[in-house]
């Protein structure tokens, strides 16, 4: 799980220069009109994906016009451009597994895009299911340490669902079933627990232990470089990089 958790912690404390560059809406947007529309609903209450993605974007303090307006597209009730989903493949330096969620409104564009992208930053393409196998869809939520006693927490998210907790760093990992993930919330939320992050995400079954401090550059350069792209919705690793290495990257 490290790659996962590591480079979402990095992602979190960039986040306010990420939003600065414009992309963090964008990307948003194209989520809140693509789970409308495959959702089938517009109404986030009987839309789960369009729930989360209308949360992550009001955490972004995204207006409530332009989340309205981005579900309206998705139903149809307003013209926009029509997006689709696909998931790319791949290895980066070390051979660590990479998986990227796109959504996109021209599919040959951002592969060739992509391919660029990982050739000049250290990793390569890769065909379908050559990495996939490595992940699973789970339901990943960060707590705090600071917020609530371990075995408080443990007992409160096992009762409602969750499969696993460990303690990663200052925070509580905790991982679901997808279908588990809001009732787990809605027993933090009930029991005034914050959370830092919740999202249904894809976990690696084994992690790549990067140790020399140019490969961690490398992948970390290949990642953000990843993230930039505006298709890319998602970027799944199973890297494991010490905290040392981290902590040196995450204050530059």
């Amino acid at each position: 799980m490290s790659g996962h958790s590591k480079w979402s912690s990095i992602k979190h404390k960039k986040g306010a220069t990420d939003a600065k560059r414009g992309k963090v809406f964008s990307k948003l947007i194209k989520e809140i009109t693509v789970a409308a529309r495959m959702g089938g609903s517009g109404d986030p209450a009987a839309n789960p994906r369009l729930r989360a993605a209308i949360d992550k974007a009001r955490g972004a303090n995204m207006p409530s016009d332009n989340i309205d307006k981005a579900i309206m597209r998705g139903t149809g009730e307003l013209p926009g451009v029509t997006y689709e989903e696909a998931t790319y493949e791949g290895y980066g330096p070390s051979g660590i597994a990479l998986m990227l969620d796109v959504v996109t409104d021209n599919k040959n564009r951002t592969t060739a895009e992509l391919r660029n992208i990982m050739s000049k930053k250290g990793g390569n393409m890769a065909s379908s299911g050559s990495v996939s196998f490595l992940f699973s869809k789970k339901g990943f939520v960060t707590v705090a340490k600071s917020a609530i006693d371990e075995e408080k927490l443990m007992n409160l998210v096992l009762e409602a669902g969750a499969e696993d907790l460990k303690g990663e760093g200052d925070a509580y990992e905790v991982t679901t079933q997808p279908q588990d993930l809001e009732a787990v919330k809605a027993a933090l939320a009930e029991a005034k627990v914050p959370v830092q992050s919740a999202e249904v995400t894809m976990v690696p079954s084994t992690t790549i232990k990067i140790t020399e401090k140019s490969t961690a550059q490398t992948i970390l350069g290949l990642m953000d470089a990843l993230e930039e792209h505006e298709d890319v919705q998602h970027v799944y690793s199973n890297f494991d990089i010490p905290d040392a290495l981290m902590e040196s990257e995450e204050g530059k």
